[in-house]
């Protein structure tokens, strides 16, 4: 039995992370946090390494970078893998950037906010008559 050279298409699938390699990227998480950086290393079970990495974290109108340096993201946490391009702008005009004690307030009033909608819609369920 002979083993033939898989077809030149084969070999550059545009899945494979390898062609992510040193290219800036925003990587979704399973928790729902953002990151970016440059992805410098990954192994087969897509657990990746990034370079210059920081979590974009978005509230409402605004938002803030917070630098992370070097690091290690495990591949199961990774929902979502894209390139950016350098040529446009990463956040639209309408977005403010704020310092990260600004954006951790934020953050805080929005949790509030939405655990008190949870309550409020566990105690007027009884109201639910289908």
């Amino acid at each position: 039995m002979s083993w033939a050279a898989p077809p030149e298409e084969d070999i550059h699938l545009s899945t494979s992370l390898a062609s992510y390699l040193d290219k800036k990227l925003l990587i979704l998480l399973r928790d729902g946090r953002k990151l970016l950086g440059i992805l410098r290393s990954f192994d087969q079970f897509a657990n990746a390494v990034l370079e210059g990495a920081c979590e974009r974290v978005i509230v409402g109108e605004i938002y803030c970078d917070i630098p992370l340096g070097l690091y290690v993201i495990r591949g199961e946490n990774v929902v979502l893998i894209g390139e950016l391009d350098l040529e446009k702008e990463e956040i639209p005009q309408h977005m403010t950037r704020v310092p990260p004690e600004e954006i951790k307030r934020a953050q805080k009033a929005e949790r509030e906010a939405s655990d008190l909608k949870g309550s409020m819609r566990q105690r007027m369920e009884f109201l639910d008559m289908d």
